[in-house]
């Protein structure tokens, strides 16, 4: 599960483009940061399945079509105004106005995305990744984007508040979660 949680920091951890200060770094709110997951969610899922091939065929992380990954880029799809907004706010405000304007910019993203996150999966973690993605499939895309989101938020202070276990968790530019 451990694991998991990384992937699931990693995802926004990727779109980060580093600016002259981490500390002048924005954070992106949970609409932002569920947009920008929302819109690496079907390339992370289709490079899923290219990494886990000891799942049968049969397996939803292995499928390369079907309503389940149809859902999900039909959210991408949704979020990628949102996300582009999001970008450009952890952006070089050069290369938002260059690239995220482009039509090539969503498609460049994703793909580079997509194997940073799932470059961190190992074999034996597909078989819970499986699990983990076939208990979230009967919920909307939007639910799992929120999840992941959460998710993050709460490492991350859980790493603020120095707890050891997730001591290895990248430091993301996602806002804290608002206290309820």
């Amino acid at each position: 599960m451990r694991r998991f949680s990384y992937l699931c920091a990693a995802t926004l951890a990727a779109v980060a483009v580093p600016t002259t200060a981490l500390a002048q770094t924005p954070c992106l709110n949970a609409a932002e940061a569920e947009a920008v997951a929302a819109v690496t969610f079907p390339d992370i899922i289709l490079e899923t399945g290219r990494v886990c091939t000891a799942l049968p065929a049969t397996s939803i992380v292995r499928r390369t079509s079907g309503p389940f990954l149809a859902r999900y880029q039909a959210e991408a799809d949704r979020a990628w105004p949102t996300a582009r907004q999001a970008i450009a706010k952890l952006s070089d405000p050069r290369v938002s106005m260059l690239l995220l304007q482009s039509d090539y910019a969503r498609p460049l993203i994703t793909s580079l995305i997509a194997p940073m996150v799932v470059g961190q999966i190992q074999q034996s973690d597909c078989g819970t990744i499986d699990r983990i993605v076939t208990l979230l499939e009967p919920l909307p895309a939007r639910n799992t984007a929120g999840i992941v989101v959460a998710t993050i938020q709460h490492l991350k202070a859980e790493k603020a508040r120095g707890t050891a276990s997730v001591a290895n968790v990248p430091d993301l530019p996602v806002c804290t979660a608002a206290k309820r």
